[in-house]
């Protein structure tokens, strides 16, 4: 069962409200996508601290329904 696009963005939102999101499906298959993801909650954060930020958003579907996400991650400019 894959995960949609749509959801990985919903859940993305729902942590991080003020983020703005860019999701890509990389294979056409649900299962690989890229997210581009930028908020203020970034800000002072390492690259681990913010990618930890996105896992903990996706609720634990990362390695199970959601196979592989290529993450980009920044605070505003």
């Amino acid at each position: 069962m894959a995960m949609e696009a749509s959801e990985i963005e919903r859940l993305i939102k729902v942590a991080l409200p003020d983020a703005r999101v860019e999701i890509k499906d990389l294979a056409g298959d649900g299962d690989h996508y890229a997210a581009t993801v930028v908020s203020a909650a970034f800000k002072g954060k390492s690259r681990v601290q913010q990618h930890q930020i996105v896992y903990a958003a996706l609720k634990g579907q990362m390695g199970g329904i959601l196979h592989a996400l290529a993450l980009q991650t920044s605070a505003p400019e």
